[in-house]
């Protein structure tokens, strides 16, 4: 593959990690005459069994010393095969090897849960999706805002700007990392900012929607947004190392490979610091799951089968409206918890980034399930605006044939 492709797809998949206020410091791109949604057609099957040369190679040599991750863990599956490995340590105090089946915090692919239990309340008849969230949740939004809508929510284009946090920077975020954030408080910080534009007109992805979703879910639920992922979705499909934690816990549950963020150093080196203990309270509905990646692959695969999903509903997954992305001026990719890849060949896959500083994770497949690929890499810089080197190379090698 040329350098073309690969940094048309490293660019793809990054922007499902730029969640926060960071994205929301880039000029607006000009407004643009929106069209109609759009759900893509299936693409093309991928009939090859997965390279297992290639993917091997993607994960060679992970370790302290690697430079761009420390572990990395990562499920191939489809029609034609599969392929499963894992590579680098568990820890780089004792080197110890990287445990297969850790658990890792997932970062945004909360998301698709979140977006997951909304469209099963849709198909329940207890939510409308074209209904003003005003309506449910009086007074959460200010009068400056225009009617917005579930949908608007769930495909980032509500108009509402992200809460302010505690910076850019890996220093401003370590030093709250162990934070209590409250969901209202957030909503209300990015509410008084006013609409960043008219709902419906632009897609800009940010967690602040999928906050206000989880307020939303708790509200026609009647039970905690936890609560809620856990008997609707953990539950029915036996995702017993898949949790959604405390506001309090900022400790991974069970075994896990730890994560690291490496930071310079006054004498022009770089060391990794260990992030594996990080509060919990701020991303919530929008990036606080903890899994492995048997539990997401077997979620990703009854989610495409339309086992979570009414098929009605689960459409919105693979719908993407028809606007221009506030940020790029491109045309929107983002769905109701899912994003559209268009990768070289002809394939198009669909799936959920999540990045929490020592974690990249990633779900996705084919719609036709012919590939699935789930995958969690130690990054020692997740939250970077490039997407990781070993990320890139397990997509490209689980994606090729």
């Amino acid at each position: 593959m040329n350098a073309r492709p690969r940094t048309l797809i490293a660019a793809a998949l990054v922007l499902g990690v730029a969640s926060g206020p960071a994205a929301a410091h880039a000029a607006p791109a000009p407004a643009g005459t929106a069209a109609a949604a759009s759900s893509a057609g299936p693409g093309r099957t991928i009939a090859t069994p997965p390279d297992a040369a290639a993917l091997a190679r993607a994960i060679a040599g992970l370790g302290p010393e690697h430079g761009d991750a420390t572990a990395a863990l990562v499920r191939v599956s489809g029609t034609s095969g599969s392929w499963r490995g894992s590579s680098g340590v568990a820890d780089i105090r004792t080197g110890r090897k990287a445990l297969e089946q850790g658990r890792f915090r997932a970062g945004s692919v909360t998301k698709t849960f979140t977006a997951a239990v909304v469209l099963q309340l849709a198909a329940e008849g207890r939510v409308d999706l074209d209904r003003p969230v005003q309506e449910y949740l009086p007074g959460l939004l200010s009068p400056a805002f225009r009617p917005v809508t579930v949908r608007q929510l769930l495909d980032y284009t509500s108009g509402i700007r992200p809460a302010d946090g505690p910076g850019d920077t890996f220093a401003g975020a370590y030093a709250h990392r162990f934070d209590l954030d409250d969901p209202r408080a957030l909503i209300a910080n990015a509410v008084a900012k006013g609409p960043e534009f008219d709902p419906g007109t632009r897609q800009h992805y940010l967690n602040i929607d999928y906050t206000v979703l989880g307020v939303l879910i708790e509200k026609v639920t009647g039970t905690s947004y936890e609560r809620a992922v856990t008997s609707r979705i953990l539950k029915p499909l036996g995702l017993r190392d898949t949790s959604l934690p405390a506001r309090t816990q900022i400790r991974v549950p069970g075994p896990h490979n730890r994560g690291y963020q490496e930071v310079p150093t006054a004498g022009g080196g770089t060391r990794l610091v260990d992030v594996t203990e990080w509060g919990s309270s701020r991303e919530w509905a929008a990036g606080d799951l903890i899994s492995t990646t048997a539990d997401l692959e077997r979620f990703t695969l009854a989610l495409f089968g339309g086992r979570v999903v009414p098929a009605a509903q689960l459409e919105e997954m693979f719908t993407v409206p028809g606007v221009t992305d506030f940020v790029t001026g491109a045309a929107a990719d983002q769905t109701a918890g899912l994003k559209r890849f268009a990768l070289p060949g002809g394939t198009v896959a669909w799936g959920k980034t999540g990045g929490r500083y020592g974690y990249n994770t990633a779900i996705g497949g084919t719609r036709d399930l012919s590939r699935t690929l789930v995958y969690s890499v130690n990054s020692t810089d997740a939250k970077g605006r490039e997407m990781n080197p070993v990320a890139l190379g397990i997509v490209m090698a689980a994606f090729a044939g």
